[in-house]
Formats: C-alpha cells, structure tokens, sequence
C-alpha cells in the first residue's frame, strides 16, 4: 500500500513536471508582449491594440482633465494620449503613434456610459481598473459604470466590445477631443447602426498648421441604437448680435437625425436600454482618402467576424512576425523585455494605404496607388541608426517597401523624405537620414528597388545649395567643411551631414561612380575641423572660424537647448562619427587617450541611454585591442538598468521603435555599429541560443544562429563562426547572412 501510494505520487510529479515542460514549450513569442512596458518614463507608448504595421490603433485616452495633472495634455508637453500613472479616462482613441517626441492623433474617442447622455468628458469620464494588455488586446473595467471594455484591431479597423450592465446605456463618439488642439471635424448618422465622418488633424510639433488633413472613419454596431444623436457645442460670442442668440454658446442636442453635421466640438451617442446584461460590438473603419475606403476597410478586413475572430487573426499574425527571431534561455522577463521590444519595431513605419491600394500622396494633389504596402511615419533621425537595419536582416521585404515608399516620396515632393507623417512631410529634426537608410540598405543586398533614382534624389539633397529643406546651410557646409554658429545646431548637423555623405559614398563606391565616391568620402571628414584637441572635443565655430565663446561642453544635456547641438551636448557627440572610428582615434591621440575620453563619457555620467546621438558609445570600446570586455560589460549593465518588465522598462521615449531595435540587438550579441556599413559588431548575447530566420527572396540560406558558450560568465574568450575563429569583434553582413552559427564563447 505504502510501495503504491509512493508510485502514485511519484507518476504525480512526473506527469506535473511534463506538463510544466509542455506550457513552457507551447508559449509563443507573442505572449511575451508586455504593451504596458514604455507607457510610463515619457515612453510615449500604448498599451492598446494595433495589429503589425497598422494604420489603425487603439488607446485608453487617460491625458485630459485636471484629475490627470500634472501629466495631463493641456499642461505640459505630452506625446502620448496614454500615461500609466493616471486615473482619470475619457475614452478610447482609434488612431494613434507610437514612441513619438510630438502630440499628433489621438483622435475618435469612443466611449461607453450608462445613464443619462453627458457630452462633456470632464463629466462622463471615469477611473478605472482590472487593466489587461497582451498582444492584440487590451481590457479595462470602467468603474463609474460597471462596464467591461474589450478592444482588438485588424489592419485598418478597430473593434471594440463592451459588457453592459442591465439598464440605460450608451456609446458615444467624440470628435472634439483629441490628443492635440486641431479642430474640425464632420459626422452623420447613416442608421441605428453606422454612423460616419471625418476629423482633422495634423500640426505634428505645432508646426505647418497649413498641412492639417482628415482621417476619415466608418463605425459600425453590432446592435441597433434604440435612439441616437449628434451634439455640437458651439463656441460663445459677445456683442449686440450674441445678446439675440438665446443658444449662445449652449450644446445643441440633435436626435435621431441623419443630417450631416460639422463643427469642433461635436460627437454622437447611441443609446440602449438592456433588459439584462448585454454586449455591444463597434468596428470602426479608418483610412486617409476617403469615408468610401473607410467603409470597404472595414467590410473587407472585419467583415461579419466575431471580435474573438479578429482578434485571433491579429495575434496569429503578430506570433508569425516575432516568431523571425526565436531566443532560448534567459528568464522570462528577458523573454518578455525582448518580444515587447521587437513588437514595437514593428508598429512604425505603418500601413498608409488602404485595403484598395489607395492613398494620399504628399501634398495631398492626388491619390495614389500601389500594389503592394505604402508606408509612412518616417522618423528617420532616430531610425537611420538601428531599426532599418533590424528590417533589413529579419524583415527585408518590408524594408524593402519601406524605401520604395521614400521613393515615392521624392517622386511627389521632389525631395527624399526627413521626417514624414501620413503624407505630411514635417521637416523635424536635422540631417539627411533618408539616404543612409536607403545606402544601408541596397549594401545589405535589398535591391529590388530603383537604385539609380535612388542615387540622383541622394545627390539632390546633397549637392543643391538653395532652398534645399533637407540640408539648411549646405552651402556654408560645402564651402568650409562645417555649419558655423549662423546655423542651429552647427556642430551636431555637421555630425549628421558627415554621416549622410560618407552613405552616399559607399553607395557610389558600389554603383561603380569612383569620382562621387572619393568626393563625398572627403565630405564626410570635415567634422575633423570643429575638433578642439586641447578639450578633445567637437566645439562650434563662428562664421569667421573663430572658436565659438563662452563654452560649456556640459550644456545641452536633458535636452536644453544650446548653441553647438541638436538634443544633445559635446560629451553626447563627441563619438558620433560612426564611419570613421579610426580617424577619430587618430585625432584624440591614439588608443589609449580615446579609450580614456570615451571613458569619461560614462564616468562624469554623460552617457544618455535616452537619446540617440550617443547610443552606439557602449559598443566603440570594440574598437580598442584589449578593452573589448568594456562593451561587454556596459551593455550588460544598461540593460539591466534602462530595459525592464515594468511601465517605465524604457529610458525615454522609443521614438518610433529605435530605444527597442538597441534592445533587440543588444540582447542579441550584435550591433549595426556604423549606418551605412553592413558591418555589426560583437558583444555576449543574452541568450544561449538566438535564430534569425532568413527570408529566402533575399538570402541563401533558412537562418543564422547566434549561440552563447559559457564556462564562467566572464569576458569573451572566442568568437566562431561555423567553427572557424573570427579574429575580430566585428563581421560583415555578407558573412553573417550566409554562415550557420556565429559562436561566442565566454572564459
């Protein structure tokens, strides 16, 4: 009995440890995602869901109202319509950005509510609670009315379920709130069941108020409204005549009407009375061109599908995206820290046509169409650096698309785009980044594209002196080899314009055109004349060449603005001439004074982990014989420190998924460490096992495997590739895409 009792619980244990062994084995990559990592530290992310490279998104929108301050969008400069701190929401927006420095969308809030309809959001809105975020899905519970709020998406289509309780309920859809002060917007009723309009949008960065332009929307119910309205609140006048207007300034509340109604501050409700429990579906359809599109969106992707449908279809097309990189080992929150960041690699750029093909140019002129995917959100100055090359290995036919969309661009704005959104091209930040990603990305072997179109927009940004808005003050730049202090951001926009040329040399190199080659490398080494060897630091020139007086390399840091740089200081660009590594060493004084200057960097804690200028600094001790495990350790250490399983788990904004693609190559072992050059560098991976799959268009063979060997975890010992050694911490694209396994064995 004892013998048998003993057998019972031994199978016991067996079949539980099995069992353990079965729900490890059957997590996919997508479970991993943690939407709530980001939503806090000024991350700008949301938890909602968006399918891979949608154009449509859902938010909570918790950044309004004096219950939200001081992160509240009306009292301090936020990006992001969602902030995990706060209590108070006000609905739920179906089109947004992800990881960006400016407010722009945040627009078509619905909301449910019980009761009587209330059109002012300070009044309807809610706490909240019982959050849940995975991978093409978020819940809430809305507390002031005991709802149950379910959201998933499809490309173009957000779909929304609420569970109401027994009693009068409603949906409302607010156009006049929105993440930033656009106004405009334009609605009707079509039925108890479809409501449609447009709303308008724009001014990213409060600029170029002129280019506003409409996201146009189709909602569909799952159950007719047993009434329904539009209400405008209309704005307030003074004067003789506002004394003969007895509805001066008050809401006006139109029901079940079907005329179309504009305005700033208008919105529609559906209203119900449930007899017990019930559930109300919404899919709304968005697009760019047109209500009509809207509505084929939504027909075409959703549908008669169930919200459980779409929402399966969306998480099994985000499994098979992140599944082109499968890890092995690591905790659970390395698991969850890396997904989460490769999942928002892969929401910027985003889907810009519609399901039709169509979308609006720039300049919006005309419409255009393609037969395959039109991109947009280009925000090239943070991505040139990382993400593109993270496309180009894993995902190349994207990024493929990706610069046949810049393409396109130059084809309608005569111009490579900057920093494009939804066919507005914004012109933020500086430099000509679009050039090094699309040099990056031809070198890496993408070239299923119009390379030599490609080139001539390259060289037009680069060599047209006037009114040229890629590169304000080229000719300056041409004509002494730096931008003096007449400019904004001299010395860093140099870095950026040195960057660009040295892209369009490799390019020219590869096209077979010696003399632009020779030519724009020269270009590319001028920033050696704003290098003062006595700071041994980039400092700014007056136009009279003069060092530029008073400096103070410090200032510039937390993003204060100063005269030599562009969100950065000395310290944070002293490196950031990527392509020449080797020259720079040279011009501080050899290894030893550059190993100690770069070192400085850290120790005076000027290294920001939440900016781009200076990311790439942890891996250039790779570069000095012997202090290699310098970057091993640093990486290591950063990690840990900035990338948590946690809301604030990012340093800072991800600026369109570029904080993320460092995350995934760090924890990866390799780092594109000069744009332009299909070159990585090497550090210890995170994992013991990491496989790219290699999409067969472009590459020889099924996958390269990055494999971790650990005696101690100590420095880096050796480096194999398919068993050889590799005698240097770096490896070229080439080589990597066509070996097996690139081995790093630790001490």
């Amino acid at each position: 009995m004892v013998l048998s009792k003993r057998i019972t619980i031994q199978t016991a244990c067996i079949f539980f440890m099995l069992f353990s062994c079965i729900s490890v084995f059957a997590q996919q990559p997508a479970d991993f995602v943690n939407p709530f990592i980001g939503t806090s530290n000024y991350g700008a992310a949301f938890p909602g869901p968006i399918a891979p490279r949608g154009m449509a998104s859902i938010s909570p929108f918790n950044v309004a109202g004096p219950q939200n301050r001081p992160l509240e969008k009306d009292s301090q400069w936020l990006s992001n319509p969602y902030v995990n701190e706060n209590t108070f929401l006000t609905g739920f927006s179906q089109v947004n950005l992800s990881g960006v420095g400016c407010p722009e969308l945040g627009v078509l809030l619905l909301m449910p509510t019980t009761g009587a309809v209330q059109i002012n959001h300070l009044s309807y809105g809610s706490t909240y609670s019982n959050e849940v975020a995975k991978a093409a899905y978020y819940s809430v519970d809305i507390d002031k009315y005991k709802i149950k709020a379910e959201f998933t998406a499809s490309k173009r289509v957000g779909v929304s379920k609420f569970t109401f309780p027994k009693g009068e309920s409603n949906v409302l859809l607010n156009l006049g709130l929105g993440l930033t002060n656009e106004e405009g917007a334009m609605v009707k009723v079509v039925s108890p069941t479809e409501i449609e309009g447009m709303r308008s949008v724009g001014s990213f960065c409060y600029n170029s108020p002129e280019d506003a332009y409409p996201v146009y929307f189709v909602a569909k119910f799952s159950k007719p409204a047993a009434k329904f309205g539009v209400w405008k609140k209309p704005s307030k006048y003074e004067g003789a005549e506002a004394q003969w207007m007895t509805y001066n300034g008050k809401a006006r509340m139109m029901e079940n009407t079907i005329k179309t109604v504009v305005g700033d501050s208008i919105g529609t409700y559906f209203s119900y009375k449930f007899d017990k429990e019930e559930t109300v579906e919404v899919k709304i359809g968005v697009s760019y061109v047109s209500i009509a599109n809207a509505r084929e969106n939504l027909e075409k992707e959703t549908g008669n599908k169930s919200f459980d449908a779409v929402y399966k279809e969306t998480y099994n097309e985000w499994n098979e995206e992140l599944s082109k990189i499968l890890v092995e080992g690591g905790s659970k929150d390395d698991k969850t820290i890396f997904y989460t960041a490769l999942y928002h690699t892969l929401i910027h750029p985003n889907t810009l046509n519609d399901y039709n093909g169509e979308y609006p140019e720039i300049k919006r002129s005309k419409i255009g169409k393609t037969e395959g995917t039109r991109y947009t959100v280009f925000s090239l100055w943070d991505t040139y650096r990382n993400l593109h090359q993270l496309m180009s290995l894993a995902y190349p036919q994207q990024q493929s698309d990706m610069v046949k969309s810049m393409l396109e661009m130059y084809d309608e704005n005569g111009w490579l785009p900057k920093w494009e959104l939804n066919s507005t091209e914004t012109f933020t930040m500086v430099g000509d980044p679009a050039s090094i990603v699309i040099a990056d990305t031809y070198l890496k072997g993408i070239r299923d594209f119009d390379v030599q179109k490609a080139y001539k927009a390259m060289l037009k940004g680069a060599d047209q002196v006037e009114n040229n808005p890629l590169r304000p003050g080229l000719k300056e730049y041409i004509e002494k080899g730096y931008l003096s202090t007449n400019n904004r951001g001299p010395v860093s926009t140099t870095q950026e314009y040195n960057a660009s040329d040295y892209s369009i040399s490799l390019l020219a190199k590869a096209l077979g055109k010696k003399e632009d080659a020779e030519r724009f490398k020269n270009r590319s080494l001028s920033y050696k004349k704003l290098y003062d060897k006595d700071l041994r630091l980039l400092r700014p020139r007056t136009a009279d060449g003069k060092w530029y007086e008073p400096f103070d390399p410090v200032s510039g840091a937390n993003f204060e603005e100063n005269v030599g740089f562009i969100e950065g200081n000395a310290w944070q660009y002293a490196f950031m001439v990527p392509h020449d590594i080797n020259g720079l060493k040279k011009l501080m004084g050899g290894d030893k004074a550059f190993s100690a200057q770069l070192q400085k960097v850290f120790d005076i804690k000027q290294f920001d982990m939440a900016n781009e200028p200076d990311i790439a600094y942890p891996y250039l001790f790779n570069y000095i014989k012997g202090e290699e495990w310098k970057s091993q350790e640093l990486v290591k250490k950063l990690v840990k420190e900035y990338f948590q399983n946690k809301p604030k788990g990012l340093p800072g904004n991800d600026d369109t998924g570029t904080m993320s693609a460092w995350l995934v190559y760090s924890m990866m072992g390799i780092y594109p460490i000069s744009p332009g050059d299909p070159v990585y560098t090497i550090t210890t991976p995170m994992f013991d096992k990491v496989t790219i799959k290699l999409d067969p268009k472009y590459y020889k063979k099924e996958s390269i495997v990055i494999e971790k060997e650990i005696n101690t975890d100590g420095k880096i010992n050796a480096i194999q590739l398919d068993g050889k050694a590799l005698n240097s911490y770096f490896i070229s694209h080439e080589d990597l895409v066509n070996g097996k396994t690139l081995k790093v064995i630790q001490k």
